[in-house]
């Protein structure tokens, strides 16, 4: 397993980046857009004629390979958006730490093609009052019309001595979740930044996410879902895949080993053992991933301001 990054984008990624050389029309936001398409999309080019009559002030267009024959057409249709093709391996949270490079809005907004977005979906008022609080990340509140009791609230809590994800259906404004569904939200891109964005070492989207959104609140953030902003699924939702893996071993040692002591994080060496009983790896590979988020957490120690344990006793009420 590859060690821990340290700093914001840590890993540099070779990509193709076409478009993006007009200045967006009618700006009225200091918000930037981060589009991550999926493969096959019918509702691309709806998608990119509604956003340019909103007034962002940049958008940034990502596709997961270079197979999709009509960049040309949009990057000549949509000058003002800059299109970026990777080319090598990514994750989304690599193209969404790739696009806060890219942009410099104060907020940036992270959407998928299969949402719904019409050109009053986030008006300045609105924007204006959703952000008022300056908070680290706000959730729209996402509907899915074929799956009328899909959960948009997510909590943490403790099954068992583990750490388990309770999710509902019900919100209200303002509700806490634990971290955003499918990444799509709106994030204040400083605070991402200083957050260290996505650890590009986790692949697995789910436990990629949750890390750090576990870490955001571990260091002070809140993540809350706002009613007044609403979008909805054009297609199926995805399904969270939350099997164990290497990628939520890493989630465990980064964000429910530290203990909060006095004024910062550690993780006690004792530790080790607790960690050694559910690793599915050998000795001297759990002890070196051990080691590395010791140091890791030792590097952070003063970003945090609470352990999991009190995270989750005190949820709500932070």
């Amino acid at each position: 397993m590859n060690t821990i990054p340290l700093l914001f984008n840590q890993r540099q990624i070779n990509r193709t980046v076409l478009g993006g050389k007009e200045p967006m029309p009618n700006v009225q936001l200091n918000i930037a857009v981060l589009l991550l398409n999926s493969e096959g999309s019918y509702y691309r080019m709806q998608m990119l004629e509604n956003l340019a009559k909103c007034g962002f002030q940049s958008i940034v267009s990502f596709e997961k390979t270079s197979e999709n024959y009509n960049l040309d057409e949009y990057a000549h249709k949509f000058p003002f958006v800059k299109f970026i093709i990777p080319l090598e391996a990514v994750t989304d949270g690599d193209l969404i730490n790739i696009g806060m490079s890219e942009v410099t809005a104060e907020y940036v907004l992270v959407l998928r093609d299969t949402i719904a977005f019409a050109p009053d979906a986030l008006t300045a008022r609105l924007a204006e009052n959703v952000l008022a609080a300056k908070p680290y990340c706000v959730v729209p509140r996402l509907l899915c019309p074929a799956v009328p009791s899909f959960p948009v609230v997510f909590r943490p809590s403790v099954r068992n001595a583990v750490l388990d994800v309770e999710r509902a259906a019900t919100v209200s404004d303002g509700i806490p979740t634990l971290y955003p569904f499918d990444y799509v939200g709106l994030y204040n891109r400083k605070t991402f930044i200083q957050l260290g964005g996505y650890d590009y070492t986790i692949t697995a989207p789910y436990w990629q996410n949750l890390d750090l959104s576990m870490r955001a609140w571990l260091w002070g953030e809140k993540i809350t879902v706002s009613t007044a902003f609403n979008l909805s699924y054009l297609a199926d939702p995805p399904s969270e895949d939350t099997t164990a893996n290497l990628g939520s071993s890493r989630f465990y040692l980064k964000n429910l080993l530290p203990a909060f002591v006095s004024d910062h994080g550690v993780i006690p060496r004792a530790q080790f053992w607790v960690y050694l009983r559910r690793s599915s790896c050998g000795f001297f590979e759990t002890l070196h991933q051990f080691n590395d988020a010791r140091s890791w957490t030792d590097k952070n120690k003063y970003r945090f301001r609470y352990d999991a344990a009190y995270l989750v006793e005190h949820w709500g009420n932070i």
